[in-house]
């Protein structure tokens, strides 16, 4: 049913998987030729894909899992898939919960450990006889929260008998590498090789992907290419099409609101304001307290030049620190965080041209803005400080 601008609003909500994916068709490829062993020989395998918020990485595995389930289907075989989103379920038994919950939805939600979990878990797959495939996505988050040892209980699952000899598959997807938060015995269970990267869109990319959501969600003639081309500008400095879609439907919600029947440039001037908080929340909301210092500091020393250096922004954080009655971190501790934080393309750290290698490193933000930054930051650690006092 239609609504002002809007034919059918679902088709641009995050979950929506489209039919057609544009411009992921290496990556797909990869995934193919990846995964070939699990449809011809029943071999088990393990990927990674990488890349940061909003391209792709996600759509991408739910549409490749599910046609890969329907050909093994047309083929009398049997491959099931299931995906957790780590970052809200980060603890091996929370996610180990939501494994469970595929097989059996009416599974209690409490009242068992880890332990006991896996051992459900590894029944429930003995019982099915076909191949699973588990997406781990975000699983950064689950690393972070120190419950890496699920990955290698999965990864170790088709050794560990004949029942479930070859029987399950993994692809895990996260902002960064996460090799190097593997301990020894689960990395041994990756292969270096099995990493996917996904780049960010570019904005012709942009444009192409937008204009296929908006056919499929906006009514005909509610908008014009420059709109859309608007749209993909704005979001090309991010790369990100989770922004672009975001704008897009905010964009329509406003022109509803003045009771349109067209999008115009202005309702995106005015989707651009309200939409550059709520991701910069989502980008920073997994953060822990010394990350989102150290990022307010760095926004702040930001605001009005490009680049700042480690040094200005390790005394913005100590003053941020005493704001927010917080002891500050050593120097170690402290650039341990800035490279985290780069590591999640949240900064950008790069030697100072002309220093001594290693010696000056300079600081900047390359996708939002430092105020929107500041603003949500203090927002976010004044919400937490007002929850902690009742």
């Amino acid at each position: 049913m239609s609504s002002g601008v809007f034919r059918d609003i679902t088709k641009l909500s995050f979950d929506y998987v489209p039919e057609k994916l544009l411009h992921r068709e290496e990556q797909w490829r990869k995934l193919e030729v990846m995964f070939e062993p699990v449809t011809q020989g029943g071999y088990s395998q393990n990927a990674l894909i990488v890349g940061s918020i909003g391209t792709g990485k996600t759509v991408t595995s739910k549409r490749f899992c599910a046609e890969l389930s329907m050909s093994a289907r047309k083929a009398g075989k049997s491959i099931e898939w299931t995906i957790v989103n780590c970052r809200q379920r980060n603890s091996e038994a929370s996610t180990l919960l939501k494994m469970i919950n595929y097989f059996d939805p009416n599974f209690p939600d409490r009242g068992f450990s880890a332990q006991e979990l896996r051992k459900v878990l590894r029944k429930h797959i003995e019982k099915r006889g076909g191949h699973c495939i588990f997406v781990l996505d975000e699983v950064d988050a689950l690393f972070k929260s120190g419950a890496s040892d699920l990955v290698y209980f999965l990864s170790r699952l088709p050794e560990e008998s004949d029942t479930l000899k070859n029987r399950v598959s993994l692809i895990l997807i996260s902002q960064r590498h996460v090799f190097d938060l593997l301990d020894k015995s689960a990395l041994s269970t990756f292969k270096r090789t099995n990493i996917i990267e996904f780049g960010k869109y570019t904005k012709e990319q942009l444009f192409d992907i937008i204009s296929a959501r908006a056919d499929l969600a906006l009514v005909s003639g509610s908008y014009d290419d420059g709109v859309l081309d608007m749209i993909a500008d704005i979001a090309s400095e991010w790369g990100d099409a989770r922004f672009a879609i975001e704008m897009l439907e905010k964009s329509g919600m406003i022109a509803n609101e003045r009771s349109g029947e067209k999008i115009f440039t202005e309702d995106v001037r005015a989707a651009k304001a309200a939409t550059y908080a709520f991701v910069t929340e989502e980008r920073v909301a997994g953060l822990n307290r010394d990350q989102m210092l150290i990022l307010l500091a760095t926004a702040r020393m930001l605001r009005n030049k490009a680049y700042t250096e480690t040094s200005e922004v390790e005394k913005s954080y100590r003053i941020a620190c005493e704001e927010h009655d917080t002891k500050p971190r050593a120097h170690t501790q402290f650039y341990s965080h800035v490279k985290e934080l780069a590591g999640l393309g949240l900064l950008d750290i790069r030697s100072k041209k002309g220093s001594v290698a290693g010696m000056t490193n300079m600081i900047t933000m390359l996708d939002v803005p430092a105020d929107i930054m500041v603003q949500q930051i203090e927002r976010m650690l004044s919400s937490s400080k007002k929850q902690k006092a009742r």
